[in-house]
């Protein structure tokens, strides 16, 4: 039985269920073409309910990783096949907010090298146990602040640990290293803050949050970044240009 974290500050059940779904897939244990094991199955191995498994599920095909067959089962999209379909191309968030004519602030950057666990080695493609750079920052625009970023990129000695190089575009000083992020994927849900997101956004427990999970690539290279962006929902609008 896969053990699932099911206290409150925990992301819900079914986005673990869905998270440890895509680290098969994108890492080959589950490969392209599988059935996936039945429903109720997946119920014993994650000891959840039925209505959890299925929303998980439900939320992978949405991203085209899986996608049913009537009376056959769930089977596993080619996800190589996928990716030019679903990487659009990066806006950072310094450029976003100058498009709305804003100027982007950051309040506090945090720096640490982290060991990748199972689904961030899978997210950066680098092995099990590497070291990863993680970037915390709370950022708005003008004076109000209403944003969180947590996001990591395989390290490399030449990066900064210094925390002052990382309240500008994060984006703009990957390209010092010949880095440009030129694809994205991600999906977006709305969640309640944890008292880490409470304490760094000046929230209440039950403010909703919108939660950007952003993966993106330059596509020459093998190059990956991770990130998962909390925004204050009364305080920020997605804005999707279909231009």
């Amino acid at each position: 039985m896969r053990r699932l974290n099911k206290t409150n500050e925990a992301s819900p059940l079914y986005a673990q269920i869905a998270d440890d779904i895509r680290y098969k897939i994108y890492s080959d244990e589950w490969q392209t073409g599988t059935k996936i094991p039945p429903e109720l199955n997946l119920c014993e191995l994650y000891n959840v309910s039925r209505i959890t498994v299925r929303k998980a599920i439900d939320e992978l095909v949405r991203e085209n990783l899986l996608y049913r067959e009537r009376a056959k089962g769930t089977f596993v999209r080619d996800v190589t096949d996928q990716e030019d379909e679903h990487f659009t191309l990066v806006k950072s968030f310094t450029r976003e907010m100058q498009e709305l004519g804003k100027s982007a602030v950051t309040l506090n950057a945090e720096i640490e090298i982290v060991e990748a666990d199972r689904q961030l080695a899978s997210h950066l493609h680098i092995p099990l146990g590497s070291e990863a750079l993680q970037v915390k920052r709370v950022r708005g625009a003008d004076d109000d602040i209403f944003a969180y970023f947590v996001s990591y990129i395989p390290y490399k000695k030449e990066y900064s640990l210094d925390s002052k190089d990382y309240y500008g575009s994060f984006y703009q000083y990957l390209e010092r290293f010949g880095i440009i992020i030129n694809q994205e994927r991600e999906y977006i849900e709305a969640v309640l803050p944890t008292p880490e997101l409470k304490q760094a956004l000046s929230v209440k427990l039950k403010e909703p949050l919108l939660k950007r999970v952003r993966m993106t690539t330059q596509k020459e290279s093998d190059f990956y970044e991770y990130s998962e962006c909390y925004y204050i929902g009364a305080k920020y609008r997605y804005y999707v240009d279909f231009s």
